[in-house]
């Protein structure tokens, strides 16, 4: 697995926690801990996105650095970049 798989899975893992403890919140908002470890996933994910897209890009368009925002159709394209893992 290359850095770049192993950031994403980081980054999808604590989105789908995050996603589960979103629908738990919309029924139960009360849940202190729910709310807590929805705030500390959130937490370690943000350093975690920035980390991802100063190296990779961005990951969506909803980013934060989109100042160029047609910099994803510049060659290499995503499956062009071989990494040294």
């Amino acid at each position: 697995m290359t850095q770049r798989e192993i950031m994403l899975k980081k980054i999808g893992t604590y989105k789908f926690a995050m996603k589960d403890l979103q629908l738990y919140l919309d029924t139960h908002p009360k849940d202190e801990v729910a709310l807590n470890k929805f705030e500390e996933y959130r937490a370690i994910l943000k350093p975690l996105v920035r980390e991802f897209e100063q190296k990779y890009g961005p990951l969506t368009l909803k980013s934060n650095d989109m100042s160029n925002k047609y910099l994803w159709i510049k060659n290499p394209w995503p499956w062009d970049i071989e990494e040294d893992d």
